[in-house]
């Protein structure tokens, strides 16, 4: 039982809540060393009570959150009583609560009297963690232990004194130590701005407030999160999502949602998702379970905040086994965007139908390249690690409107940005010829799909460098939804000398990019929303004059989306 609290004290306490963590993620966007984190922003903040209750996380990257209580408790029972002031703890391990390896997690403790009682923490993307194949995603992996090195619960720093061998050894095993380090030292310093900010908002209110008003506002989510899922019809509402393939030659790996709707109440069953594969497109629970309620934060009210209460609704079935719930040991680095996002996918089809003013289309899907070489400008050619983040696929539609412009992917939502061209140029040797929107690549509908975008690039080294892909979508575009059309995929194409331009395919390794070869990627656009003869005329011909179409009249993209399916329910 909640003990009562001024409810003006409650909303204080939880927009004091949102700012720690934001003001957390701000700490870390000005002090992290790799363009991955303070340009494209791969990284969240949050606070969780020592038993894995979330209590309030910023607005960053949806995919990591749900996983976050997993990290927290599995941290909170290896060392039990361990745990002091000035402690630093350490996790990436997707069979522990990570998402995949190279999303590495920082607790630090926030200590009531002599009692830890909440974990602040900073879960960042790291440009390397070692493994077989350069920036950490190895699409020839067949187990975990050649995507990166594996850190269970570790204690980093021991009442304030790092553990110089273990981060020793820690730096030893990636690829560019000086800048790893850096930004570990950036994420544990963004969660001890969380720890002090938490202290003094305890010592203002008082531990007794502090933790009723805290208790106050995950009912509260609750409470919210139930009144939106009451107004849709009971009912039993299936989705499906398809993966292109696993990149071993098998095609169309699905995930398939069965979602029974009583009351406030949702039962999520993954039970029919495809088996386990031998790729890296496996999910670990942790980041399935994430996905779910990534998911569900797009149904319910964006006031709402995202937090352990706004979860208690969902119950998730899923099988062992399968690409939802693989083995320990199974690869998974790819999971967080596939296939994270085709778990997405599958719930918002499901429950379209039972509440299409809530449901939006699919964002494009992720592909990225990660290129190692050396740049030839400095004295002595300095090796680099180089992430795509540019020409960012589109947006999903909604009742709201178009979708947004190169808004990302459904499991990012906008929350990962791509860097400075100019900023890469300097850092990097790359020039970027071209960086625009891609004409017709939405999906059409009443609404638009966001467009997706071109990048046109060459490689300015003096010696090949080797590039590795990961990610999904040539085959399959974002999904349209309510009618709407899917959005086109994506196509990206090597051209090197006077070779023909060759596809370069979403799963592999060892890619030679020889100096002076040319990339030409171009990226999916969004899923349409509802039927595209609905659309305004005036609609069609601010899209020709923008560019986002090439006539007034032309549909943006071939292929329509059928939605979720119905059935068993008492609802429409």
């Amino acid at each position: 039982m909640t003990n009562r609290v001024d409810p003006i004290v409650v909303s204080v306490v939880q927009h004091r809540l949102l700012a720690i963590v934001e003001e957390m993620g701000e700490a870390m966007l000005r002090t992290s060393y790799s363009q991955i984190l303070n340009s494209s922003r791969d990284f969240s903040t949050a606070i969780c009570g020592l038993d894995g209750h979330l209590i309030a996380q910023a607005e960053h990257v949806p995919i990591h959150v749900g996983a976050l209580p997993f990290a927290a408790r599995a941290v909170t029972e290896f060392f039990g009583d361990d745990i002091h002031r000035g402690d630093v703890f350490l996790l990436n391990d997707p069979y522990h609560g990570g998402n995949h390896l190279p999303d590495l997690t920082a607790f630090v403790p926030v200590f009531e009297g002599d009692r830890p009682r909440f974990w602040s923490i900073n879960r960042a993307h790291q440009s390397d963690i070692g493994g077989a194949t350069h920036g950490a995603y190895n699409a020839s992996a067949t187990e975990i232990w050649q995507e990166g090195i594996r850190i269970t619960p570790l204690k980093l720093y021991d009442r304030g004194q790092v553990r110089r061998d273990v981060m020793q050894m820690i730096a030893t095993n990636v690829r560019h130590p000086r800048d790893f380090q850096g930004d570990l030292a950036a994420m544990i310093g963004s969660a001890h701005v969380g720890e002090r900010r938490f202290l003094a908002l305890a010592q203002e209110f008082g531990w007794e407030t502090a933790h009723a008003a805290i208790e106050a506002v995950l009912d509260g989510a609750e409470r919210q999160t139930r009144a939106v899922i009451a107004e849709w019809p009971d009912g039993v509402y299936r989705g499906e999502a398809l993966l292109d393939d696993d990149g071993r030659g098998n095609d169309d790996i699905h995930i398939r949602a069965t979602v029974t709707k009583r009351g406030s109440d949702l039962k999520i069953d993954l039970s029919d998702s495809h088996d386990q594969v031998t790729s890296f497109i496996n999910s670990s629970y942790p980041n399935t379970y994430s996905a779910v309620v990534v998911a569900l934060s797009y149904l319910i009210d964006p006031d709402t905040p995202k937090n352990d209460g706004t979860f208690r609704p969902i119950e998730l079935i899923a099988r062992p086994g399968t690409v939802v719930w693989a083995n320990p040991g199974a690869p998974v680095t790819l999971a967080t965007n596939h296939c994270g996002q085709e778990i997405v996918e599958a719930i918002v089809k499901a429950l379209a139908p039972a509440c299409p003013e809530r449901a939006m289309a699919g964002w494009g899907r992720r592909f990225r390249i990660a290129i190692q070489g050396k740049d030839p400008r400095a004295k002595a050619p300095k090796p680099f690690i180089w992430h795509f983040f540019q020409a960012r696929p589109g947006g999903g539609a909604s009742i709201a409107g178009d979708g947004w412009p190169g808004g990302g992917e459904w499991q990012a939502a906008g929350g990962i940005k791509f860097g400075s061209l100019e900023v890469t140029e300097v850092r990097f040797p790359l020039f970027f010829k071209t960086h625009e929107f891609r004409p017709d690549s939405g999906g059409d509908g009443r609404y638009r799909g966001g467009p997706g975008g071109i990048v046109e690039m060459v490689v300015e080294t003096e010696e090949p460098a080797i590039g590795n892909t990961a990610g999904d979508g040539v085959r399959y575009g974002a999904c349209g939804i309510l009618g709407g059309a899917d959005g086109l995929p994506h196509r990206y194409l090597l051209h090197s000398g006077n070779q023909d331009p060759r596809p370069i395919r979403t799963k592999e390794t060892g890619l030679v990019i020889r100096p002076g070869d040319r990339l030409v990627l171009e990226s999916g656009g969004g899923g349409g929303w509802g039927d595209p003869s609905q659309r305004h005329a005036e609609d069609r011909v601010r899209d020709s004059e923008t560019g986002f179409a090439t006539t007034a009249d032309k549909p943006l993209s071939r292929t329509a989306g059928e939605g979720g399916t119905h059935a068993e329910g008492v609802g429409g």
